[in-house]
Parts: C-alpha cells; structure tokens; sequence
C-alpha cells in the first residue's frame, strides 16, 4: 500500500534569518506546481535584496562574535551529529516534499535523505580533527605555525535536483570548520533546505549562524555573489551561471567552489562483464530522470560488442517504468518543468536531424498532470554530434563505438566537462591507462557512480572548481594563517648593520 499522497493544501513556508522564520520584508510570496501532479504543493516567501542583506548581516555579526567558531571542535561535532539524527527521523516527510517538488521517484528521495544525513555524520568528525602545522626547521630562533581558520560568511546556492542532499555536501562541512552561512535554495525546490532552519535550530546551532532565505537568483543570489560581507560562494548548478557567479564574485575576489555540469562516458572493453554493466548503464543515464550532474549519458563501446551492448540496454530499458513519482515502484517520476521537458526535446530533435538513430522514446510526451520522459536511446552517434558531447540533463543516452583505447580517451575527452567517467574492462593495465588519461575529476572501474562522504568529489575543466566531500574538503572553508615567532636574542640593527 502506497503511505504517500498528495497535500491537502499547500505546504506554508518563511526564511528563516537569525534563527527565527519569517515572511518576506515585502510580504510577497510565490508557488510552486508539483512537475508530476500539477497541483500546488508550496507556498514560500519571495525575498529581496534587503531579506537577503538581513540575512547576510545575522550570519556576519554571527560570526564576528565567535559564537560558534571559538567553540571546541567536540562541541560542533554534538550539534552537527544531533542534525544528522533529526533529518533520519524526519526522512519521510522531508522525502515527500522533495518528491512533490521535484517530481523524483519517492523511492529515490527517501535514500537521498539517508545519504544526506550519513555526510552530515561524516561532517561532523571533520570538526574534531581540525589542526595547523608547527615548522621548527627555520632557524634554532625561530618557530613558525600554520594556523586553520574558518574563512567567514559562506554563500551556499544550489539546485533544484538533489535539494537536500547537495546543500549537505556543503553546510555541514561549512559549520565543522567555524564557518556562518546564507543559503539561497532553488526557487523549485526549496521545501527541505527551509526546514533546514528548525532542524539545525532544534539540534542546538546558535542563531545566526545558518540563515535561509527562498527566491529568485536575481535579487537573491546577485546579492549574494556580490555582497562584500560574503567572504566565500559555494555553487552548484550549471556551467552558465557558474561562470557568471565567478564574475560577480570578482567584486571582493571572494573565494568560489563550483560543482558544475557533466557530459560523462563510460567506455566499455571487448573483456568487460557484459551481466554486470548493463543495469549500471541503465541506472546510470535514468536515475533522477537523468536529471543528475553525473549522469551516464553516453556510453562509449567496443566496435566488436557494441550490437550486443546497444540490444541488451534496449531491452533493459523497456522495464524501467516512468509515472507517478509517489509509487515507490515507479524509477523514473516527471521532468523538473516546462522548460526542461522543453529543452530535452529539441536535444532528441537535434539527435534525430544530425543523423543518430532513435532506438528507444517515441512515446515521450506530457499527460493531464506533469511532464514526463520515457526511456530514450540512440545509437549511431558520432561524437561531433550536439548529443555527444552536450549536458542533456534528462533520460537521454548516446551509444558511440570505438576501435582502440586511444580512440575511446579522445572521443570521452572531447567535451568542455570533466566531471565524472567510467571504465568496464577486467584487465588492470587497460583500466590503469584508462583513468590516469580520461580528463574527469572521478573515475568509477567497473561500477557507476558510488560515492562515499569519505571521498572527494568535483570536477576538471568547466565542470567545476575545488573539491567537495573527503578528510579534506573542509579545507575550502579554511585560511592558512602563517605565524612566525622569534626567540632569544634581538634581530640585528638593519639601519647600522
């Protein structure tokens, strides 16, 4: 029996600055339809420049005062924990409202919210092992100290895809190092994130050290990126706009970590286990809707099982069953929007008039409640094809065939992204060879996207900038502060000499 269903009314929403939630300065609000229902499932406060400066004022006085940096690394580890604890507790009702919002499989949103809290877990011991560095090799007069500081007001911008799970890359981590933040969620999904404010609250965060404010990228996340007393942005999203948010950052040259877009291969080997791969393809291009910065959008084949692999991953795809995000059978739920549907199109249009052959999706199209994409597959792609070597962002996937192991690294690199690249093979030398030339900040070898709070995750080239996740990813929200200390006898006169 389905224990999931659509609200009776919309969920009611504020920001929530200087731990206390709020409407709006101008009282406005805007809505949000569930993309696979066509009802209104939120309502959320439309914040302006000045909501988003109260905010960014609560979480510098926040951090000015030292109220939670100067606390020991134990004491943050408790609060972080304690969050981690409450978002497990409430993982159901933080699933629905990412299901409802985004449209995902519920099944899927209901791991995600576990996958979330393991890395606020993860987080919180990162807080306990913070140190500097002492150097005592500079002189028998001199000891020098590399000391760790949190850098200050951090502005955390994320999408609309992995809601709670992506601003859990980044916040917790943030906290472990001392930091305050302000954080814009997407206008589509901001549900979790602003619920974010009576977790950490209820987990005993003091207040202004985490502020939440909903809106639109412009005034929001312009005031953001430019504000002077924002000292560090975290982004993810796409390319474009991760571009812009480094210009706009220009204004204080504040510090930006990007996670960005992915066009990612996976490259398949005469010799790799065909039984194994090929539900890890499958998964891999339709997990989320394909809605996914890692998404396994094109697959890169041996000419002499390429007939094999195309046929099984057709016939594997057929089973995966797209509908009602809210049946926990269902793998595939609805497209994030209009124009997103829109957009996923005309990229199987494109695939279609470049000369690709439709082998799977001729049914896609939108019902009475949402917006929904079928199972999409072409094969005959050529890797000069808009396709190839563009983010889709939806349930698409693009079989290339290659010839040598030199050909299949220049067709996986030929793309501006870096992001993320797999290889099936079970001989070590090919494998070696393999991620040591593929141009992707991971690498998975016969399997497709794990991934693990332990180890870290960003991209190459303009999938991104620094690292998130890892023992070291809180190093992004860190200065290296040198101190030199003289002992003994004076320095020499330097006038006199």
């Amino acid at each position: 029996m389905n224990q999931f269903s659509l609200p009776d009314k919309p969920h009611q929403y504020q920001n929530f600055i200087n731990g206390t939630y709020k409407t709006s300065i101008s009282n406005k609000t805007f809505e949000r339809e569930s993309p696979g229902h066509g009802v209104t499932v939120g309502k959320y406060p439309l914040s302006t420049k000045e909501d988003t400066e109260e905010a960014i004022t609560a979480a510098k006085v926040a951090f000015k005062s030292e109220k939670w940096s100067s606390l020991t690394g134990a004491d943050r580890e408790i609060i972080i924990r304690k969050a981690a604890g409450i978002i497990r507790a409430r993982k159901k009702e933080l699933a629905l409202i990412e299901t409802l919002e985004s449209g995902k499989p519920i099944s899927q949103a209901l791991d995600e919210m576990e996958w979330a809290a393991g890395i606020w877990d993860y987080a919180a011991t990162l807080a306990r092992h913070i140190a500097g560095d002492v150097n005592t090799n500079v002189g028998s007069d001199m000891t020098a100290m590399m000391q760790k500081v949190p850098i200050g007001v951090v502005g955390m911008i994320t999408p609309w895809n992995f809601p709670l799970l992506i601003i859990s890359q980044k916040l917790p981590i943030a906290l472990a190092a001392g930091c305050t933040a302000v954080i814009k969620p997407s206008e589509m999904t901001p549900g979790t994130t602003l619920l974010l404010g009576e977790i950490l609250k209820e987990a005993g965060l003091p207040n202004g050290v985490v502020n939440i404010v909903a809106g639109y990228g412009d005034p929001v996340g312009v005031t953001l990126t430019e504000s002077l007393d924002v000292d560090m942005i975290s982004f993810t999203g796409s390319t474009e706009v991760g571009k812009q948010i480094v210009k706009s950052a220009s204004v204080n040259l504040k510090k930006v970590e990007l996670e960005l877009g992915g066009k990612n291969p996976q490259i398949i080997f005469p010799d790799a286990d065909i039984d194994a791969l090929i539900d890890a393809i499958v998964f891999g291009v339709y997990f989320n809707m394909g809605e996914c910065c890692n998404s396994g959008s094109r697959i890169i084949v041996h000419e002499d099982i390429a007939e094999e692999i195309e046929n099984r991953v057709i016939e594997h795809s057929k089973d995966v069953k797209v509908g009602d995000p809210l049946d926990p059978s269902v793998k595939i739920g609805a497209i994030i929007n209009k124009n997103q549907y829109d957009k996923i199109i005309n990229c199987i249009n494109s695939g279609i008039a470049q000369g690709a052959e439709l082998k799977l999706g001729k049914d896609s199209g939108i019902d009475d409640n949402g917006f929904y994409i079928s199972p999409t597959i072409f094969t005959k792609v050529q890797p000069h094809m808009d396709i190839a070597k563009e983010e889709i962002f939806g349930p698409v996937l693009s079989i290339l065939t290659f010839k040598t192991a030199e050909e299949a690294i220049e067709i996986a690199n030929n793309t501006p992204y870096g992001l993320s690249a797999g290889v099936w093979t079970k001989d070590l030398d090919t494998a070696m060879l393999m991620t040591r030339k593929i141009e992707a900040g991971t690498v998975w070898v016969n399997n497709w996207m794990s991934g693990y709070p332990e180890i870290p995750f960003g991209g190459m080239k303009q999938s991104g900038l620094g690292r998130e996740l890892g023992p070291h990813s809180i190093d992004e929200y860190m200065e290296t502060k040198s101190v030199l200390i003289k002992m003994g006898a004076k320095p020499g006169n330097w006038v006199k000499g």
